[in-house]
């Protein structure tokens, strides 16, 4: 009897592992110089063998251009939605999503600031790691003003530390060159993965997977913090640990993510509630779903930037576009239930 429910788990767990990899081999084959699926595989097996002059060019595509691209989407959508999901459940609250403690404004301060001092985009990944992870340091400590750390003042930290990062944005984009400095600043902010290559995924990957690793180990807590504070304490767990830990790791992701592919909303809102309507509230399964699922939306979204127009739509825009709809959807769907 015990067979069922095992194989169920199987079959979940390969769906949400071959989901991804599944759209990166489509990555693959997508884009201004479309490759037909039947060649993939032999450019991934023969890599590292001879070939003729176009089996070169495939494997130039492939392995230079597109997989770094693909495997850095994956990462990078993956982070953003197991951090929405996880402040989702710590807060309480459907509307919160990745970048809600000031991360995505503190990354974004960081990566202009940089380009503003130094000129050198090779500064940003540092600087907008750094500055991410101070702005939720900065939430969080203010969050702590009654020395705990009760989830309304959390948030408000958290708005109260983004606009003056917003704020610092501005003054940057005010002060830069209009010509060389401030468009690339903008660019950097609407979000992209033009220029994902393998030193993107060392830098970022470890934070991003350190993360995402910590968030699926503690998911079973989550589902006891968003009891609240009291169900949590008479069930033996350690509040204030616990919650550090969370935001801690949510962090970590989120500012991994956005320190390599600039500021991207919606995702950790959306895809939360989109693994809400296929496996429910349950964070032990919500947590592996919305990772698989934020890789595939945000691999797709990546492909569709490249191949509608001549020049690359950036992510930003395209996550707003289809996330916005598709959340009146969401709720017309649920009508607000389920929380």
């Amino acid at each position: 009897m015990s067979a069922g429910p095992s194989w169920k788990k199987i079959v979940t767990y390969s769906v949400l592992v071959l989901a991804p990899v599944l759209c990166i081999v489509l990555s693959l084959c997508l884009g201004r110089y479309p490759l037909p699926i039947s060649a993939i595989p032999g450019v991934l097996l023969g890599k590292f063998s001879g070939g003729d002059q176009i089996s070169e060019m495939y494997r130039t595509i492939v392995w230079d251009i597109r997989m770094p691209r693909a495997l850095l989407g994956a990462l990078v959508g993956g982070s953003l939605a197991v951090s929405g999901a996880a402040f989702q459940g710590l807060f309480r609250n459907p509307l919160v999503s990745s970048g809600i403690l000031g991360v995505s404004s503190g990354a974004g301060f960081g990566a202009a600031l940089a380009i503003l001092l130094f000129n050198n985009m090779a500064a940003t990944y540092p600087c907008a790691l750094g500055f991410g992870m101070l702005a939720v340091f900065l939430s969080y400590m203010i969050g702590r003003v009654y020395k705990k750390t009760p989830a309304i003042m959390l948030v408000l930290g958290g708005v109260i530390v983004s606009s003056v990062f917003s704020a610092l944005v501005s003054f940057t984009k005010y002060v830069a060159d209009p010509y060389e400095q401030l468009p690339t600043i903008v660019f950097w902010l609407m979000g992209s993965l033009a220029s994902a290559g393998y030193r993107d995924i060392q830098f970022a990957g470890i934070p991003m997977l350190l993360g995402m690793a910590g968030l699926l180990g503690i998911r079973w807590r989550i589902n006891v913090l968003s009891m609240g504070d009291k169900e949590a304490h008479a069930l033996g767990i350690n509040t204030t640990w616990t919650k550090g830990f969370v935001v801690f790791c949510a962090t970590l992701a989120t500012a991994g993510a956005v320190c390599v592919s600039g500021v991207i909303g919606w995702v950790g809102l959306v895809i939360p509630h989109i693994g809400r309507m296929l496996v429910g509230n349950n964070n032990t399964v919500l947590i592996p779903v919305s990772i698989s699922l934020g890789a595939c939306f945000l691999i797709l979204v990546d492909n569709l930037g490249r191949i509608l127009t001549g020049s690359e739509i950036p992510l930003g825009i395209l996550t707003a576009l289809v996330g916005g709809p598709f959340f009146v959807y969401l709720l017309k769907k649920t009508k607000g239930g389920g929380w």
